[in-house]
C-alpha cells in the first residue's frame, strides 16, 4: 500500500484536505505501507509560496509521519512535457492552437444550442509537420484524443462500480501554453512513477475519473485504485463553503481546539466504527478505519460534535497536562496562581465543565479573588430559594460551618445535609446559594468541593460578606 496527500499550495488547508489526508495516512498506515507528500504547485496563479512551508507544518501538526517526498510538481516540468509528447507521438494527443476568444465564442454558440460545452477539434486534423512547424512561433495547448463510442468502467472503493461513455468527455488540456501541466496529465503521471496504489480524494473528482483512467490506457499504464470521499455539507445541506463559517483547519486551531479532537472529528465525517463509540486516539482510528464503512452520502459538518468531542478530549488529559496548558493563563490575571500549592487540586474542579482552555481563567477566578455577588442569582425558582428567606439561609450556613473542626468535603456535606433537614430545607436551599456566594457563577463546581478548595476562613468570609 501506497498512498498519497497531494494539496495544491493555494493557501489555507481547506479542513475536507485534512480528511482526504487523514484518511490516506490510516490505509498506509493499517496496511503497514507509505506515505508520502506531494506538492501539486503547477497552478501558477494561485500559488502561494509561503503555502509549501505551511502545508508541511500543518502536516507535523497532525501527527502525519511523512515516509517520501515532498515532491514538487514544479520542479518535474520536463517529466510531464516528455510524456505529453510521447502521446502526440502515438496519436494519443494533439496539439490545439485555437486562441482564448475562438474558445469563448465557440462555448456561447454550444450555450446557445444547449449542447455541453466541448471542444470541436478544429485542431485535430492538422498535419503532423503543419503542427510541429506552428507550435515553433505559436502559442498552444496540448489536448488528450478521447476515443468516443467506449464505455468506461471501474470498481471504486466506496461508490462501487461506475460507468462512463466517452462521448461525452472532453479532449481536456493536458499541457498549457505556458508550459506546465494540468492536473489531468501531471497526477496520472506522478502517480504512476511514484508507484501510488491508492488514490483517495473528493467525490467533486469523480466526474474526471473517466479521463484519468483513459489517460493510464493511453499510456498503457495500470491504473491506481480510488476512493472517492463523500462532500463536507452544512448543517443546510449544501457544500461546506466559507459562508457557512471558519472551513481552514488553521482556524479550529486558533480557536483552541485540541490536535487530538479535529483529528478524531473529521475521521467521523463520513465513516463510522460500526458501534456507538465516538472518541479515537490515532492508533484506535489505524486499528478500526476502513474504506467499507465510508458513507457514499455527503457528510454533516457539525460544530456541536466538535465542541462535544472537545469536552471529552479535555476530560481525558492527565491533570498534570491540563494543568500545564491553564496555569499560566489563570496567573496573567490572577498572579497567585502561579504560586499556588494547591492549583492541580483546584484545576481538576473544573476539567469536567471546560471546553477551551482560554476558559479556565473566569472559571477559576473565584479561587483567587471574592466575588462580585448579584443577589439575583442567589435566589433560584427552581430551587424553590426565595429571596426574602436568603438572610435565614445564610445565618444557617454560617453557623453550621463555624462549628466544624474538620473541613473535609465529606464532613461538610454531612453536616449541611443535616442542617437542611433539620431546618426542614431541601438540599438545593442551602446549596444554591452557598454556591452562588462563594464563586458568584451560575454554573461551576458544587458547593462543597469548592468551599474544601476555599478552606474554612474564605468560605465564612465569603458567606458573611454576602449577608451583610
Amino acid at each position: 500500500m501506497r498512498t498519497r496527500f497531494a494539496p495544491s499550495p493555494t493557501g489555507y488547508l481547506h479542513i475536507g484536505g485534512l480528511r482526504t489526508a487523514l484518511f490516506s495516512y490510516l490505509m498506509a498506515r493499517k496496511e503497514k505501507g507509505t506515505f508520502y507528500l506531494r506538492i501539486e504547485d503547477t497552478d501558477r496563479e494561485r500559488h502561494i509560496e509561503e503555502a509549501v512551508d505551511h502545508l508541511k507544518k500543518m502536516m507535523d501538526w497532525a501527527g502525519f509521519k511523512i515516509d517520501d517526498g515532498p515532491y514538487i510538481q514544479s520542479e518535474r516540468l520536463d517529466i510531464y512535457k516528455e510524456h505529453a509528447k510521447k502521446l502526440i507521438d502515438s496519436g494519443k494527443a494533439y496539439r490545439c492552437f485555437c486562441s482564448r476568444e475562438r474558445l469563448d465564442e465557440m462555448r456561447k454558440d454550444q450555450e446557445k444550442r444547449k449542447q455541453a460545452p466541448m471542444y470541436d477539434r478544429t485542431c485535430v486534423n492538422l498535419s503532423k509537420e503543419e503542427s510541429e512547424e506552428r507550435a515553433k512561433s505559436e502559442p498552444h495547448v496540448i489536448r488528450f484524443l478521447v476515443p468516443r463510442g467506449e464505455t468506461v468502467e471501474f470498481d471504486d472503493h466506496i461508490r462501487g462500480n461506475v460507468k462512463f461513455k466517452t462521448n461525452t468527455i472532453d479532449d481536456q488540456v493536458l499541457l498549457k501554453s505556458d508550459g506546465f501541466p494540468t492536473y489531468h496529465l501531471a497526477h496520472i503521471v506522478d502517480d504512476h512513477l511514484m508507484e501510488t496504489t491508492l488514490v483517495i480524494r473528493g467525490e467533486e473528482w469523480l466526474p474526471s475519473l473517466p479521463k484519468h483512467l483513459l489517460l493510464f490506457k493511453a499510456f498503457g499504464w495500470e491504473p491506481v485504485e480510488y476512493a472517492h470521499v463523500p462532500l463536507l455539507l452544512s448543517k443546510g445541506g449544501g457544500k461546506l463553503s466559507k459562508r457557512d463559517g471558519d472551513v481552514s483547519v488553521e482556524s479550529y486551531i486558533e480557536k483552541g481546539y485540541l490536535h487530538e479532537v479535529i483529528i478524531n472529528f473529521i475521521a467521523m465525517l463520513g465513516w463510522n466504527p460500526g458501534t456507538e463509540e465516538e472518541v479515537f486516539s490515532m492508533e484506535e482510528l489505524i486499528e478500526k478505519f476502513s474504506l467499507e464503512r465510508v458513507q457514499k452520502g455527503g457528510a454533516i459538518f457539525d460544530t456541536a460534535k466538535l465542541d462535544w468531542l472537545q469536552g471529552q478530549w479535555m476530560r481525558k488529559m492527565p491533570i498534570e497536562e491540563f494543568c500545564n496548558h491553564i496555569q499560566s493563563l489563570v496567573a496573567e490575571k490572577y498572579p497567585d496562581a502561579n504560586k499556588d500549592s494547591d492549583f492541580e487540586k483546584k484545576a481538576a474542579l473544573i476539567q469536567e465543565r471546560i471546553t477551551f482552555f482560554s476558559e479556565a481563567q473566569d472559571m477559576m477566578g473565584y479561587f483567587y479573588e471574592a466575588p462580585k455577588v448579584d443577589k439575583s442569582l442567589l435566589a433560584n425558582d427552581k430551587q424553590k430559594v426565595k429571596e426574602e428567606d436568603l438572610p435565614k439561609i445564610f445565618e444557617i450556613l454560617i453557623s453550621e460551618l463555624e462549628s466544624m473542626e474538620n473541613w473535609t468535603e465529606e464532613d461538610i456535606k454531612t453536616k449541611l445535609f443535616e442542617a437542611a433537614k433539620a431546618n426542614e430545607l431541601k438540599n438545593g436551599q442551602l446549596l444554591w446559594p452557598m454556591r452562588a456566594a462563594l464563586t458568584g457563577l451560575p454554573y461551576s463546581p458544587g458547593a462543597f468541593e469548592v468551599a474544601t478548595a476555599l478552606g474554612k476562613d474564605e468560605t465564612l468570609n465569603r458567606l458573611k460578606s454576602v449577608l451583610a
